[in-house]
C-alpha cells in the first residue's frame, strides 16, 4: 500500500452532537475523500449530473460520462454537478478520444477530483493529472493490464469481471479480483456482479478496497433513465453477450432486436453501422475528418479491424435509443447479470446506505467464527 493511502482521514461530521454514522474507512475513501466505498460508473447516457450528483450527496464516488458529451457539453455537466454538491466527483474519459487533451485540461480548470478511464491512459496524461492533483483511475479486465497502468503511476484501478454490463471479459470477478490485488499495491475498486452490502464485504475480504457497480445504480429513482425501460431492466432480467452491436463483447439485455441483430449478416451490420454513424455526426456536431481520426486511434488501441470500428458507431445511438428516447424496442441495454437479482428503484441515499450497513453486519458476523483453541 503507498504511503498517500495511509493518510488519516478528517471526521464525518454528523447532524448533531449525538448522531453517527457507520462508515467504513478504506483507502478508497481516503484516496478519493468520499464517505463511502461504492462507485457508480459512467454509464454512456445515464451517468449525467442527477444521477452522478445524487450518488456524491449520498457519499459514494458519482462518474460522469463524458463519451457522448461534446467538449462544451461536459463543461455544462461539471458546472451542473458541482452547483449541486460540494462532495468529490468524477469524470470518465476516452484516452483515444481526438479531444482527449482538451477535456483533461477542462477536469484541472475546475478542479474536478477523480479522472477515470475505460481503456488505459497514456502515461504521460496520467502524470499531467496526477501533477495537478486529480486521481487517476482506469479500468481494466485483465491483470496484466492492471500492472501496466500501475506501473505508469495510476492511483488505483477498477477492474472488472465478465458478470458486468457493456463491454466485458470472460473472467469472473471471483478469478479476477484476486489475481489483480495480488499484482498490484495500488487501491483495486472490484465491479461486476455487485448489487448490495453483502458483495461489498466480500469484496473487502478479497482484498479490494470498494465496489463499484452500474446497472444497479441505473436501477434507482435518481437516474434518469426512462420509467417504461426500467420497468424492461425489472421484468426481463436475462443478458446475453453479443458482438454484433460495435464489434466487441459487449453485456446486454436480451431482447427482439438484439436477438435480430445477432441472426443478421455482415453486410446488414456494416449498412447499419454507416448510417448510425452518420446520425451520431450529427449530434455530436463532429465532422467525418475528426469521426475518422477518432475511429485511427480507437483502432490502435484496442487493436480492431476497420470493420469493427465501423461497427463501434452502432453503440452511441444503439444506447440512446434506449436511455434517452425511451424506445427499448429500437435500442440495446447494456446491463450487468445482476438485473436478474434486482427487484425495486430505491434512491441512491437509501441504496448506498444499505449498502454500508449490510456490509458492516456482514463482516460483524464472519467475526464471530474465529475462536481460540488451545494447542
Amino acid at each position: 500500500m503507498s504511503e498517500a493511502n495511509r493518510g488519516e482521514r478528517e471526521a464525518v461530521p454528523s447532524q448533531d452532537a449525538g448522531a453517527s454514522e457507520q462508515v467504513l474507512d478504506t483507502p478508497l475513501t481516503r484516496l478519493t475523500g468520499v464517505r463511502h466505498p461504492v462507485v457508480q460508473t459512467g454509464m454512456g447516457w445515464v451517468a449525467g449530473p442527477r444521477l452522478v450528483t445524487a450518488v456524491a450527496n449520498a457519499g459514494g464516488l458519482g462518474i460522469l460520462a463524458s463519451a457522448t458529451m461534446t467538449l462544451d457539453q461536459l463543461a455544462d455537466a461539471i458546472h451542473d454537478v458541482k452547483d449541486r454538491t460540494e462532495a468529490p466527483f468524477g469524470v470518465n474519459l476516452r484516452a483515444d478520444a481526438g479531444d482527449a487533451g482538451d477535456r483533461i485540461d477542462l477536469l484541472i480548470k475546475e478542479g474536478v477530483k477523480v479522472a477515470s478511464f475505460a481503456l488505459a491512459p497514456k502515461k504521460e496524461l496520467i502524470a499531467k493529472l496526477k501533477d495537478a492533483g486529480l486521481v487517476v483511475i482506469p479500468s481494466v479486465g485483465a491483470r496484466r493490464h492492471a500492472e501496466k497502468v500501475a506501473g505508469w503511476g495510476a492511483d488505483a484501478v477498477l477492474v472488472q469481471g465478465g458478470e458486468g454490463g457493456g463491454h466485458t471479459g470472460p473472467v469472473a470477478t471471483t478469478l479476477l479480483l484476486p489475481q489483480v490485488v495480488d499484482a498490484v499495491d495500488i487501491p483495486v475498486i472490484a465491479a461486476g456482479g455487485f448489487f448490495d452490502g453483502r458483495g461489498l464485504a466480500a469484496a473487502l475480504a478479497y482484498g479490494a478496497a470498494g465496489v463499484a457497480m452500474g446497472t444497479r445504480f441505473l436501477l434507482t429513482s435518481d437516474s434518469s433513465v426512462p420509467d417504461a425501460v426500467k420497468r424492461v431492466y425489472l421484468e426481463t432480467g436475462e443478458t446475453v453477450v453479443t458482438r454484433q452491436v460495435d464489434g466487441m463483447p459487449h453485456r446486454v439485455l436480451r431482447s427482439e432486436l438484439v436477438d435480430t441483430l445477432e441472426g443478421s449478416g455482415r453486410v446488414g451490420g456494416l449498412v447499419r453501422a454507416l448510417r448510425n454513424g452518420a446520425r451520431f455526426k450529427k449530434l455530436s456536431g463532429m465532422s467525418w475528418r475528426e469521426m475518422i481520426a477518432d475511429g485511427k486511434a480507437m483502432k490502435h488501441g484496442k487493436d480492431l479491424s476497420w470493420s469493427q470500428v465501423l461497427m463501434a458507431a452502432n453503440t452511441p445511438m444503439l444506447l440512446k435509443a434506449a436511455m434517452v428516447d425511451g424506445r427499448p424496442d429500437l435500442g440495446v441495454m447494456a446491463s450487468g447479470q445482476v438485473v436478474g437479482v434486482i427487484d425495486d428503484l430505491p434512491g441512491c441515499g437509501e441504496l448506498i446506505e444499505g449498502i454500508v450497513k449490510q456490509a458492516a453486519e456482514a463482516i460483524a458476523a464472519q467475526s464471530s467464527y474465529l475462536t481460540r483453541v488451545r494447542t
